[in-house]
């Protein structure tokens, strides 16, 4: 065979594996947001059956949360001695049987499974913008895009179907919230081989990486305020928007959509944002969109204005893709290589969501003691302007190991 003959092979076997790791990543998404979001309709079901009040079931979007603080700090750790495709890999399976167990039981088994849940998504949620910008270092806007969107679309169909899903099945919410495993057990088929293809970090780029505290990087910080924020205002809607417009008078089922269309709206912006994020030295543009669309949804929502309840929530889910999808692409643009975005993808992820884990809970005892959502929406409004300040940090064109001391 010639030498250009191989050549072509190489390139050839090069598309074929390049194609099926992008496949992976797609299908890995798929199931990072559906196991959470399909919780969010079902809370007022879940509670009456289960006999607990607002603010344990507010938990329930809470403990994974925390679980994602608590875990995300060690997740690049574990790449490093695994490889990221194992432990990629090992998450899917701790998912699964988060799964498994979540809807079998009572209180306990039902909040041990959404731990383990928990667990499984944070290593995923810190190890993919590293493992994108490894694997895909010229492609990483396109890459993002894809997989950002994919999480949007599965998170969005499960909040969409759950309500119908539990009314016309026999075991009620149990149904809904364990068909997710049917999608887990096909990542499982596709990762497992792909992890008989691992693909080790170049040497080169490991040789040269030099572990800086990111702790003393404001950027960092602000970076990982970005995070937590948009993190706050996802979760919050995510656990509570459905009860905030069945209280104005929608039906449970209607609620639901509503929480689906907030996740549809960010489809087209979670894959358009990270491939201009990506050609842009300077994304404050973005975040003044975001902040600006956030904003005035929230205070539609506020005001009651339930005519244009439609044009509020398509609001909220563009803001809502812009910020996921820049939190996401920061952690690439703000760093030099795969080992620097894997390091501040754990920071901003384990302090972000340590910081959003307080919103579902917080606003459902609120509700319980003010017997109203006024003052949670206020403080969503409020946090979407320190959205936009520390965004505006955060877009700056710069390193965070530049201003690391």
């Amino acid at each position: 065979m010639s030498m250009q003959a191989l050549i072509k092979e190489e390139r050839e076997r090069t598309k074929a594996g390049n194609l099926f790791l992008l496949f992976s990543i797609i299908l890995l998404a798929l199931n990072m947001r559906s196991p959470i979001t399909s919780v969010g309709p079902l809370t007022a079901m879940i509670r009456d059956n289960l006999g607990i009040s607002s603010t344990t079931a507010g938990a329930l979007t809470t403990v994974p949360l925390l679980a994602f603080a608590v875990l995300s700090p060690f997740a690049s750790k574990m790449a490093r001695k695994f490889g990221m495709e194992v432990v990629l890999f090992g998450a899917l399976l701790i998912l699964t049987a988060g799964l498994a167990l979540r809807p079998i039981g009572g209180v306990t088994t039902l909040f041990t499974g959404t731990l383990l849940i928990g667990i499984a998504i944070a290593l995923c949620n810190v190890l993919m913008p590293a493992f994108v910008k490894r694997n895909f270092a010229h492609r990483i806007g396109l890459v993002t895009g894809f997989y950002a969107m994919s999480m949007n679309l599965t998170g969005a169909l499960a909040s969409g179907f759950s309500i119908p899903i539990a009314t016309s099945s026999d075991f009620g919410w149990r149904a809904a919230v364990g068909f997710w495993l049917i999608p887990a057990g096909i990542a499982i088929i596709i990762w497992l081989s792909q992890i008989t293809y691992i693909r080790h970090p170049i040497k080169t780029e490991r040789s040269t990486y030099e572990k800086t505290s990111l702790l003393t990087s404001s950027l960092a910080w602000k970076v990982t305020a970005f995070m937590g924020i948009q993190s706050l205002l996802f979760y919050s809607l995510v656990a509570w928007l459905p009860e905030i417009l069945q209280e104005q008078g929608m039906s449970a089922s209607a609620s639901g959509w509503m929480l689906s269309m907030i996740q549809f709206a960010q489809l087209p912006v979670t894959f358009i944002v990270p491939i201009i994020a990506a050609k842009m030295s300077n994304q404050r543009p973005l975040v003044v969109i975001t902040a600006l669309l956030m904003i005035v949804g929230l205070s539609g929502i506020l005001l009651g204005l339930t005519e244009f309840v439609l044009l509020w929530v398509i609001m909220i889910g563009t803001g809502g893709g812009f910020a996921f999808s820049l939190a996401m692409m920061f952690f690439s643009l703000r760093t030099r290589n795969s080992f620097e975005a894997a390091d501040l993808s754990g920071m901003a992820q384990s302090a972000g969501y340590l910081l959003a884990a307080m919103g579902p809970a917080l606003f459902g005892a609120m509700h319980d003691f003010m017997n109203s959502w006024t003052v949670p929406i206020l403080l969503l409004i409020g946090a979407s302007i320190c959205l936009f300040m520390v965004g505006m940090g955060a877009a700056k064109e710069e390193y965070v190991t530049e201003k690391a001391v």
